[in-house]
């Protein structure tokens, strides 16, 4: 499934229910109605079973919308509640095995720190990458090196993916994520911790279009790939 290349999708919203004190529902609907077209939902601590429920209420909110849900970790969950991929990190899934089980029709998104892991997830099929921590972030479990714009400069040649730098990115810092080579970037705290989701996600939306104004586009697998 190729990543649609519009600056819509340049935005991921990724819904964290310990980072908002909200629920899975309420968080992306709530982005929905900001204008965001691709959601991840993240949960590294809730039952299955209520993993499960969010995300095909997730799932048949974003169809209605003409948007994207990917599910975080588990291709297993993202299956069952018919979202449209998953996106696996260093420490899950392997992208080679995880590609045939998810088929052609589904989104496969990777994590990635170095140039390597990037050019490796792009030969195991992934759609796009999670690059990151782009910055100081609170919300990994477990840090890996912060990459900071020169980091993402040498992903960005490593790999012909779309690629959404993640961790630390407020509204300040996307113009500098986009000039390292960014297509897009992928936010937890800025918007589901602020007092109004659905304002911070056209916030972030109206930033990253004016970005693509000055040249450059949303997401996408070049023709190339």
């Amino acid at each position: 499934m190729m990543f649609p290349r519009d600056p819509a999708h340049a935005l991921c919203v990724i819904t964290d229910e310990v980072v908002s004190g909200r629920s899975h529902e309420a968080l992306g609907e709530a982005a929905l109605r900001g204008g965001a077209r691709f959601l991840q939902l993240r949960d590294k601590r809730g039952d299955l079973r209520r993993l499960l429920e969010a995300a095909r209420t997730l799932a048949a909110a974003c169809r209605d919308a003409g948007a994207l849900l990917v599910i975080n970790d588990r291709l297993d969950l993202a299956l069952a509640a018919g979202a449209d991929g998953v996106h696996l990190g260093q420490e899950d899934l392997p992208a080679a095995l995880a590609r045939p089980l998810l088929g052609g029709g589904h989104m496969l998104g990777v994590s990635t720190n170095r140039p390597e892991e990037a050019a490796a997830a792009e030969e195991a099929g992934a759609d796009y990458l999670g690059v990151g921590p782009a910055y100081p972030t609170g919300t990994k479990e477990r840090i890996r090196p912060v990459l900071g714009p020169q980091g993402l400069q040498a992903v960005r040649t490593a790999t012909r993916l779309p690629i959404l730098a993640v961790g630390g990115i407020t509204l300040e810092r996307v113009p500098e994520v986009l000039a390292a080579g960014a297509d897009g970037v992928a936010v937890i705290s800025a918007i589901v911790a602020a007092p109004d989701v659905a304002a911070a996600t056209r916030a972030f939306l109206e930033v990253l279009a004016a970005g693509s104004v000055r040249g450059r586009s949303g997401p996408g697998r070049q023709e190339s790939c």
